[in-house]
């Protein structure tokens, strides 16, 4: 299932878990994508609470705004939280010549930050 209304999708990244992208072109995710066998996406509607809920108290975070386009059929639309379709990546690394842009973010202890102007 897939949205197909939805240009851009964000992944939530450090700059630790970003370092080998920067030099290989290709972002394997953070710990949780690889437990699960797939990379966690937020559409702009859901970025907020995804950083609120999983985030907390994190500075120094990084929002990549990738091309649902440049994804093809890699892209999985799938339940997760409450129901909600998620965008899923499966089937290998991001190729970070699909990210459009990136910002930092920080989220303070009660989960609060404001995102970047650019999250549409």
């Amino acid at each position: 299932m897939s949205n197909t209304n939805t240009r851009l999708i964000y992944k939530i990244a450090t700059p630790v878990s970003l370092a080998a992208a920067r030099h290989s072109g290709r972002y394997d995710g953070m710990a949780v994508d690889a437990a699960d066998g797939y990379m966690h996406f937020s559409t702009a509607a859901q970025l907020g609470e995804t950083l609120r809920l999983h985030f907390k108290g994190q500075s120094d975070l990084v929002i990549l705004a990738v091309r649902t386009s440049d994804l093809a059929e890699h892209l999985l639309w799938e339940p997760s939280r409450g129901g909600q379709l998620f965008p899923h990546l499966h089937g290998g690394p991001l190729e970070m010549g699909a990210v459009e842009w990136e910002a930092s973010v920080s989220v303070d202890d009660e989960g609060n930050c404001t995102l970047p102007e650019a999250v549409e």
